[in-house]
């Protein structure tokens, strides 16, 4: 009975990896989009944080921040936040850059 528990212990293990890798990939395209659509040029995102959240409104949801790398002139480089509520895109903060 107890291989049953480590088992499902693994494939939940497992499971939350291969999820957390497909997050990323969407935090990545929609960064990407984001970028084109305000014609910045994009240099990098990685994961900040990601937990589990609750919201009468959602559900539950894994709620995600990113931290998106840019340059709005092409030579200097600057930070913003991306979050995101499952694979939806919650919010996109960027702060005051230049613009070529």
């Amino acid at each position: 009975m107890e291989n049953i528990y480590f088992l499902l212990i693994v494939c939940l293990i497992f499971w939350y990896f291969v999820y957390l890798r497909k997050v990323s990939e969407v935090a990545r395209m929609h960064a990407k989009r984001y970028c084109d659509k305000e014609q910045l040029q994009f240099i990098a995102i990685a994961r900040r944080s990601s937990r589990l959240s609750f919201s009468k409104k959602d559900g539950i949801y894994w709620y995600s921040l990113f931290d998106l790398e840019f340059s709005g002139d092409g030579e200097s480089q600057h930070q913003g936040v991306l979050s995101l509520k499952g694979y939806k895109l919650d919010d996109i903060s960027l702060p005051v850059y230049r613009i070529h």
